[in-house]
């Protein structure tokens, strides 16, 4: 008789706490919650502000993400900003690189909260809004060439800021893209959950496929490294952020009509990136988009451990937008209202319209979102957000005692 397979650990709910309640971080600042402005798994999100004698306002500049501390996933997160996500170090690459923004969430503070009991582990993180997947779908699945092409840039942006601090991010898509809450025309990548330090101490770690983690990712964009087990790199972060702008310029990509199967659409991307002109055919069907051929060509000739020259592929973006007769203005053609509710644009204006008012809840640098579309469906994996969580929730106890992170 085979031994009965023991049930995976349960993790705890947070407990909701009431508007006011004062959290004080690791610096000993303390912050006052809001009222609740999300939900997910095991944690809270809520509207916060630096502690006051006034109570915490709709229009609060942060959001608080809190959840009991022996979970995992927060603590994963925090690794990630504590290391690469502090204002002082996100300024300082902005005026070094002369840039207007970085799409980078700030890391304002975190720590231990004790309530009837129980210790919640929290962390403070700047306030969004609206995610690019609600506005892409009120859209009909469309966003401009023009838009398209102005989301790789201020991508290219990001991605190279985390890979300069060692980490790649491995799940680049439209619901991981949030607007500013202030402006709109800035986009902000979130959800550090599942980064990954490909390069500590400046030593890059080894091509190696793994059974355990093949498939990881959402299943339509992931990389074909990712396919195969490897860990997440650079050229990782690239070829996906290639496929997220050719959905968002065709609306979907030939492999999405059976992502039950992971081999299969692990073979199509495959056969697509050995002949890329037979994808821009498929996708494109006979329109123009050079660009994105020109982009995947320099992914495709990558290797894993290979330094991307950022410069070069927004050169191939800026003369994209040369190309069609527009300029890097630093305005996204996106449909939204001026109080934050989404709406669409022509045939599709009254279906998005109903939507907007279900869909348009703030969220947070960690807001939570509908769960990842996982290849495990037919064929179960071990996914690495699951080694990460149980691997955190063992060593999660040791936070409180690092004052600050080394690199």
């Amino acid at each position: 008789m085979a031994p009965k397979r023991k049930a995976p650990l349960k993790r705890k709910l947070a407990e909701e706490f009431p508007p006011g309640e004062v959290l004080v971080d690791t610096a000993k600042k303390q912050w006052k919650l809001g009222t609740p402005i999300g939900k997910g798994g095991f944690g809270l999100l809520y509207l916060a502000d630096e502690n006051s004698s006034k109570p915490v306002s709709n229009n609060a500049p942060y959001v608080v993400k809190v959840e009991p501390s022996d979970n995992g996933p927060l603590f994963s997160e925090l690794k990630f900003y504590m290391r690469a996500a502090k204002p002082e170090l996100i300024q300082k690459w902005i005026t070094s690189q002369k840039l207007k923004y970085l799409g980078v969430p700030k890391y304002w503070g975190s720590g231990l909260h004790e309530k009837n009991g129980n210790s919640y582990r929290f962390m403070v993180m700047d306030r969004f809004g609206s995610d690019l997947q609600k506005i892409f779908e009120s859209n009909g699945k469309r966003f401009s060439h023009k838009t398209v092409l102005q989301l790789g840039l201020r991508l290219l942006d990001i991605l190279e800021y985390i890979h300069e601090h060692e980490y790649v991010h491995g799940d680049i898509k439209a619901s991981n893209l949030l607007l500013s809450h202030k402006n709109t025309n800035q986009v902000y990548l979130v959800d550090y959950g599942l980064a990954y330090r490909y390069c500590p101490e400046g030593i890059h770690k080894e091509y190696k496929e793994d059974p355990k983690r093949c498939h990881d990712g959402t299943i339509e964009l992931t990389s074909i490294d990712a396919h195969k087990g490897v860990a997440p790199s650079r050229r990782g972060d690239l070829e996906i952020l290639g496929y997220c702008m050719m959905q968002w310029l065709c609306g979907s990509l030939p492999w999405e009509d059976k992502l039950t199967d992971p081999n299969y659409v692990r073979d199509s991307k495959i056969r697509y990136r050995d002949n890329i002109s037979s994808l821009m055919t498929k996708c494109f069907s006979g329109k123009d988009a050079p660009e994105i051929a020109k982009y995947l060509e320099y992914v495709k000739a990558m290797g894993y451990t290979e330094k991307p020259q950022y410069k070069k592929l927004r050169e191939i973006f800026l003369d994209g937008l040369k190309s069609i007769g527009a300029k890097d203005d630093d305005k996204l053609d996106l449909s939204i209202l001026e109080n934050g509710s989404l709406t669409a644009v022509g045939e599709h204006k009254k279906k998005a319209a109903g939507r907007s008012k279900k869909t348009t809840e703030p969220r947070s640098s960690g807001g939570e979102k509908s769960p990842k579309k996982k290849a495990g469906l037919s064929n179960p994996v071990h996914s690495r957000k699951q080694e990460v969580e149980e691997r955190a929730a063992h060593s999660s106890s040791d936070l409180p005692k690092r004052k600050r992170m080394k690199k």
